[in-house]
């Protein structure tokens, strides 16, 4: 059976849709399409039910998928033997510049340790560029704050974000509430100010930077406040709340996009070792079924 038919299969079943899976395998939609129905008529099923919104596995597509994941692992672990151990493979994740500083530096020795050989790129910049950078088959895996619904995201858990103000100084208290945000496109910066016009509080956007020192500059030097989450409260900076006369911002989505198809140990494991270094921190709510897990 050709793997590659295969790899298009189990991509199309997980993105969800062809035009997905075309620009994760670097492919046409109509290439795809074709590629799917030469394994149709190799297996004498249909294994997909098209619809003009959806794609769905039909039954025998529902019993392939395991068998098409394993014999997927099966020759990524192949290549992975007969190749040259001392250039691994390469894994490219991308997420926040904050994100990396909270969760990188726990699981990249820890990965190291067992896999020493493979090689990790990693990509900073806003999760919205992120994501459509990984729709693009650009990243192979994503962390990232949902900022809407996608077919290739996994819900983490919850963050909650925060007012934050230097330890020192309290911005607050003039007419118009200074304010260091990201630029347009931050879910931070759209939930602040959605809740500053619920609450009717002027305000004046004095600085903005994709860069987290850029933000943290200012804060830190008492001139304007900023949104956080806990995790990433600067040195030399409080939280504010409700004593400040400052509106609840309520919680942010954690999600990660892993690329379909991609079924090596190394992987895997990369993936698994994210998932629980960003779970197991005290400041993550996990849905209930990963809470019992």
């Amino acid at each position: 059976m050709d793997t590659d038919l295969l790899r298009a299969f189990v991509t199309v079943a997980e993105c969800q849709g062809f035009s997905a899976a075309g620009r994760v395998l670097h492919r046409t939609q109509s290439a795809v399409s074709l590629q799917i129905k030469r394994l149709e008529d190799q297996m004498h099923k249909s294994l997909f039910e098209r619809t003009s919104r959806s794609v769905l596995l039909t039954s025998d597509g529902e019993r392939l998928l395991p068998y098409a994941r394993h014999m997927l692992t099966l020759e990524d672990e192949a290549r992975a033997a007969l190749g040259d151990r001392q250039h691994g493979e390469k894994i490219r994740i991308g997420t926040s510049e904050e994100q990396a500083s909270a969760y990188l530096p726990e699981l990249l020795p820890r990965f190291a340790e067992a896999y020493p050989h493979t090689r990790i790129e990693v990509i900073c910049g806003i999760s919205a560029d992120l994501v459509d950078s990984f729709q693009q088959g650009l990243l192979d895996v994503v962390l990232s704050i949902r900022h809407g619904p996608t077919q290739s995201g996994q819900l983490l858990g919850w963050e909650p974000m925060v007012w934050v103000a230097a330890a020192d100084a309290d911005p607050t208290r003039g007419s118009r509430l200074p304010l260091a945000l990201n630029p347009e496109g931050c879910i931070f910066r759209a939930h602040a100010l959605a809740a500053l016009g619920r609450q009717e509080r002027a305000w004046e956007l004095r600085y903005s930077s994709q860069s987290p020192t850029g933000i943290n500059l200012p804060v830190q030097a008492g001139l304007a406040i900023t949104v956080k989450t806990p995790r990433s409260v600067p040195a030399g900076c409080r939280i504010l709340g409700e004593e400040q006369g400052l509106p609840a911002l309520g919680q942010v989505e954690i999600e990660m996009h892993r690329r379909p198809g991609h079924a090596s140990d190394a992987f895997n494991t990369f993936c698994q070792q994210l998932e629980e270094v960003v779970t197991h921190n005290d400041a993550v709510a996990v849905p209930e079924f990963q809470d019992q897990a």
